[in-house]
C-alpha cells in the first residue's frame, strides 16, 4: 500500500493519472480507479499494490497511517 499528498484537487488527479498511465504502460492491465471526479482521495488498485492519494487535509481526516500502525500493549516499551 502507498499512501501519499497532493497539494491541491488538480494535483491529486494529475498523480492519479501519471501513477496509472505508468501502471498500464508497465503492462499491469486493467487498474481501477476511483475518485477522480473530485480528487479529494483517489484510489489506484493496480491488484497488488494499492496507492492512495490524498490532499492533505482528506489524509489528515482519514488517517490511514494510525490504522495500519501497531501500538505496544500498555505498559510495555
Amino acid at each position: 500500500m502507498v499512501i501519499a499528498s497532493g497539494r491541491s484537487d488538480r494535483h491529486v488527479g494529475a498523480i492519479a493519472d501519471r501513477v496509472t498511465r505508468m501502471l498500464k504502460d508497465e503492462g499491469h492491465g486493467r487498474v481501477a480507479v476511483e475518485g477522480l471526479e473530485t480528487c479529494d482521495w483517489v484510489l489506484i488498485d493496480a491488484g497488488d499494490v494499492i496507492v492512495h492519494i490524498f490532499r492533505p487535509e482528506v489524509r489528515g481526516f482519514y488517517n490511514l497511517e494510525k490504522m495500519w500502525s501497531v501500538d505496544s500493549p500498555v505498559g510495555q516499551a
